[in-house]
């Protein structure tokens, strides 16, 4: 029988104010954003709506993707009746994808990735980390040479000739060079505020631990994938340090998609803002079936 998978975006994921129309027109979903704000101290409902620069802000944006991520799947679930065989999520969507799968509640998984973007947005100083996306080369060709250059690793196995690097400055930049004589067809600096998924924040994962140790975990309803290994988590008592190795661990998303495609998964919903997942999957294995849920249209559209 085939399987259905709900995946969630992580940062880079675009206009995050297309929740408006299911905050508007959904009780369940102006409940997770009430209910959300109240946990994470944040009014996330004008964060998300109105024009503000502090969702370029990663302690602000990850409370109000995850937020948001969570309100279209309620919906999206009370509309259609679809449920998911299993879930993932890219860097702080695995938190949408935790929370769908029964472990946290949506209050729970929005307090927690507010406190994860503070401690990550000040794990670094500014202007010290960076990254970059490397396109058109493959991962075996870009890890032998950040592998000859300290301070520099792999942040992101994105698809085929998509993967992002991370790390010191310095290091990213020249990585950058060397890829590109090596015959990378670009590489594009990141806008982002911090080295993410580098050995830089392992001190933002350590925070965390003393974070999670409040947190109590339900159990798993569904199992979900992790960044960290590309393998299933079926067992709650193994989230917690997952959650703090993945910050400064390398996101194996391409490598948890092609499991779950391995293991039956014919269907992908995308939930969230933006279609980057989907492109992702487009350039992974194009005969599986994609579906975008980022505005309300989208339940009626088959």
């Amino acid at each position: 029988m085939s399987k259905i998978a709900f995946i969630y975006p992580g940062q880079g994921a675009q206009a995050i104010g297309m929740g408006k129309d299911f905050y508007d027109r959904s009780e369940a979903a102006k409940k997770i954003y009430e209910e959300s704000s109240a946990a994470c101290g944040l009014d996330l409902a004008s964060l998300c709506f109105n024009d503000n620069d502090k969702l370029d802000i990663t302690e602000y944006t990850q409370p109000a993707m995850v937020a948001t991520c969570l309100a279209m799947t309620a919906v999206f679930m009370e509309q259609t009746g679809i449920r998911p065989d299993v879930c993932a999520g890219l860097s702080l969507g695995e938190y949408a994808a935790i929370a769908t799968c029964g472990a946290l509640s949506a209050q729970q998984a929005v307090a927690l990735v507010r406190k994860r973007g503070i401690l990550m947005e000040h794990a670094v100083p500014t202007g010290e980390g960076a990254m970059s996306a490397v396109i058109g080369m493959e991962a075996e060709g870009i890890a032998a040479i950040t592998e000859t250059i300290g301070g520099v690793s792999i942040a992101n196995y994105n698809c085929p000739g998509q993967i992002v690097i991370t790390g010191e400055k310095a290091a990213v930049e020249a990585a950058g060079i060397a890829l590109k004589e090596a015959g990378a067809r670009r590489v594009l600096p990141l806008k982002v505020s911090g080295p993410f998924h580098s050995p830089m924040l392992k001190g933002a994962g350590a925070e965390l631990r003393k974070e999670l140790e409040s947190v109590a975990f339900d159990k798993l309803e569904i199992p979900y994938i992790t960044n960290v290994t590309a393998d299933y988590v079926e067992d709650s008592s193994e989230i917690k340090e997952l959650l703090v190795s993945q910050i400064s661990s390398s996101v194996c998303w391409e490598q948890s998609l092609r499991r779950l495609i391995a293991d039956g998964v014919e269907t992908f919903i995308e939930i969230g803002p933006g279609k980057t997942l989907s492109g992702f999957l487009r350039k992974i294995d194009k005969s599986v079936k994609v579906r975008n849920i980022s505005k309300w249209e989208d339940m009626q559209n088959e």
